[in-house]
């Protein structure tokens, strides 16, 4: 029985809250993701998606509440949880001095998979984005748009149940922009893997998507777009985020 036939969550965030100090970056949070849907985590900067990513990736340790992938607790389980997990960072990551296939290589190495094996699965993924032909091509040679693909190309080598992105479009134009989005949104309906897409940017946001609204730390609302523009009777998502967040200053003035 699949995943998706089980019903298993490829993300569960349940009860999950981030001190830094007397500053708390996160504040029980709790939504699922599960397999073969986009989801947006969909936050004004600041609102503690890079805290909860870093969380989820464990970067940082779970002060209180639980995450798992695929029902492996993050914190009990690391090894499994994070085998199942691929992660595009906001910042790059990429080594500019080496080709692409020596990129994809190297991180097939550190998760243990052998030459032979890396190089078909590296090929296959640069197939996958349309960059076989840059294989040989060192990094700083991409242009933004193209280096973010490899990222993602790096992210699935080990094939992962689950994908993580971290404000992916950062500095990339609107048709870079666009073209990831269509991409990873391909992996989806292709491959039935879950995404978590975070974002500051209401229009990567499309309506079949689901959406968790974060704020100052807090999920505001989460669902279906169209469930939750009609729960807030707004016009579209963006007035819907509006008024979302709007509402919670208010409240905090």
């Amino acid at each position: 029985m699949s995943a998706i036939q089980s019903g298993v969550p490829a993300l569960s965030v349940e009860g999950v809250s981030h001190n830094y100090g007397a500053r708390r970056a996160l504040d029980n949070v709790s939504f699922g993701v599960a397999p073969g849907t986009f989801a947006v985590l969909l936050g004004l900067n600041g609102a503690g998606k890079s805290t909860l990513f870093a969380l989820i990736t464990r970067l940082y340790g779970t002060q209180r509440g639980r995450i798992g992938i695929f029902e492996h607790d993050v914190a009990r389980a690391p090894g499994q949880a994070l085998r199942i997990l691929g992660v595009v960072f906001q910042s790059r990551t990429l080594d500019l001095d080496l080709s692409v296939m020596q990129n994809l290589m190297y991180h097939a190495a550190l998760h243990g998979i052998g030459k032979r094996a890396a190089r078909a699965r590296a090929e296959e993924v640069l197939a996958r984005i349309a960059l076989s032909d840059r294989a040989r091509d060192k990094v700083r040679n991409l242009s933004g748009g193209q280096m973010r693909r490899v990222e993602i190309a790096r992210a699935l080598l080990h094939r992962p149940r689950l994908l993580v992105l971290d404000e992916p479009t950062v500095g990339l134009d609107i048709r870079s922009r666009a073209d990831l989005l269509a991409h990873v949104r391909r992996l989806v309906a292709d491959e039935g893997i879950g995404v978590l897409w975070a974002t500051h940017l209401i229009d990567e946001v499309a309506d079949s998507d689901q959406v968790v609204v974060l704020h100052q730390g807090r999920v505001l609302a989460q669902g279906l777009v169209a469930r939750v523009v009609a729960d807030c009777a707004a016009r579209d998502i963006r007035d819907a985020f509006t008024g979302l967040t709007r509402s919670e200053a208010d409240e905090a003035a």
